[in-house]
């Protein structure tokens, strides 16, 4: 995070690492979306409140970028764009959507951003960005790294994925490992749910044939 941007967000609104979150989280996970909308519109309460908000959804969003950034330490760059963007709108959030909505809308188009940039910078033919993930990938499997098992099915399938456009592998991410209804990721992607439908199929598809010659 550059200088310019740890500024433009209070200190303690900053999230937390994941190795630093409290043992209250699961405690917080209960409470109410307007609750906290509505003290975080209040001066008096808008640190404590985004607080709240980054120990709510922190450990679901993290997941979600990870899943397509690979990299940890990318992806809690990421995570810490999400919560800076969410401090810089939040006020102005209007409630016609859910807040997870909202954030999960933000997450997406930063990992579609991160990886667009990281093509474009590399534009060389002898480059792939997917090499470079799968191989980071091995190394988290490698480390045994809490995200990824280890296990052989679980490998296969990540690898699978990687082969997959960024869109479609973040609709499928969407449904298959966050379980959403094609509504949330309508809401979330601005896709018809029926555009959303076949490439959720189409995905499907091609890793079972990916998996099914590997196996």
């Amino acid at each position: 995070m550059t200088q310019e941007q740890s500024q433009a967000i209070p200190k303690q609104a900053i999230p937390l690492r994941r190795e630093e979150k409290e043992k209250k989280t699961s405690n917080l996970i209960g409470l109410e979306d307007k609750e906290i909308i509505g003290r975080f519109r209040n001066e008096e309460t808008r640190n404590y409140a985004f607080n709240l908000l980054v120990r709510k959804y922190q450990e679901r969003l993290y997941h979600h970028i990870r899943k397509m950034v690979i990299d940890h330490d990318d992806s809690d760059d990421l995570l810490q764009e999400v919560f800076i963007k969410a401090w810089k709108g939040l006020e102005n959030f209007r409630e016609e959507s859910q807040l997870f909505t909202w954030l999960y809308r933000i997450a997406s188009n930063e990992c579609l951003t991160f990886l667009e940039k990281k093509k474009r910078k590399f534009f060389l033919p002898i480059y792939d960005v997917k090499k470079e993930l799968s191989a980071k990938l091995n190394s988290y499997v490698a480390n045994k790294s809490m995200h990824f098992s280890g296990e052989e099915i679980e490998v296969k399938l990540q690898k699978a994925l990687l082969n997959l456009p960024d869109k479609q592998r973040l609709v499928f991410n969407m449904k298959y490992f966050d379980d959403m209804t094609y509504e949330e990721m309508s809401s979330v992607l601005g896709t018809s749910v029926g555009a959303l439908k076949a490439s959720y199929h189409h995905a499907v598809k091609k890793i079972e044939e990916q998996l099914s010659h590997e196996s």
